[in-house]
């Protein structure tokens, strides 16, 4: 699918959605943060620095999950109490208009892959207690922890703002066979990710960030 293409209203550059549902994204020259209606654009802000980071995953990093093929976009840094950790926001390459994307998490050395999951009924947030099970496609998933993060720093196309957000609750379930759950209570009702735990190679990643001396985990 050709990437759709538009204009920064701050600086006139060329900027190119790769993922047609986007309706935030960062202008790679200016920094500026920009949302969309349409094709068209807002400016709202700038892009901070971004945290430093060890991973070597990058915007314009190739993979495939699943033998799906897929680049990540987008990227949003959680901080939490025990410290951060990177949500890559993927668009497969096969998506068509309207497709979901999907979301690869990397914490310190720890991989997850989910996909977006509609039409399937929701705990409400004070319906969660430590243990709780939920029953999702056929497998039933365990309440591990529930997190209030803060918007550290974001970057790319996504599909949400962040530039009006301080924070998000999120909810980790995990149903102990390699699959697991998200539940994200930024709106209403909270949106369903499932997916699974993954390895660094089976990934099969590519253009990845130069670090001087890094080894690649297996």
């Amino acid at each position: 699918m050709t990437a759709a293409a538009t204009t920064c209203p701050n600086c006139g550059a060329a900027i190119r959605f790769a993922w047609s549902q986007a309706v935030q994204t960062t202008c790679p020259y200016c920094q500026s943060v920009l949302i969309r209606d349409q094709m068209d654009l807002k400016r709202v802000g700038t892009v901070g620095d971004m945290p430093a980071t060890s991973s070597p995953i990058r915007l314009g990093t190739t993979g495939a999950f699943h033998n799906r093929r897929f680049t990540v976009v987008g990227r949003v840094v959680y901080g939490y109490d025990r410290g951060s950790w990177n949500e890559w926001h993927v668009r497969f390459d096969d998506a068509g208009e309207g497709d979901t994307s999907a979301w690869l998490s990397d914490a310190r050395g720890e991989y997850a892959f989910a996909v977006a999951t509609g039409g399937q009924e929701t705990p409400p947030l004070d319906k969660l207690h430590p243990g709780a099970n939920f029953a999702w496609d056929h497998r039933i998933y365990k309440l591990m922890s529930v997190t209030s993060a803060q918007y550290a720093a974001a970057e790319g196309e996504l599909p949400f703002t962040t530039w009006d957000r301080r924070e998000a609750t999120l909810a980790q379930l995990d149903a102990n066979d390699g699959h697991i759950a998200t539940l994200d209570y930024r709106g209403q009702p909270p949106a369903l990710l499932l997916g699974e735990w993954t390895a660094f190679d089976a990934l099969q990643l590519d253009n990845l960030r130069e670090i001087e001396g890094w080894p690649r985990p297996a």
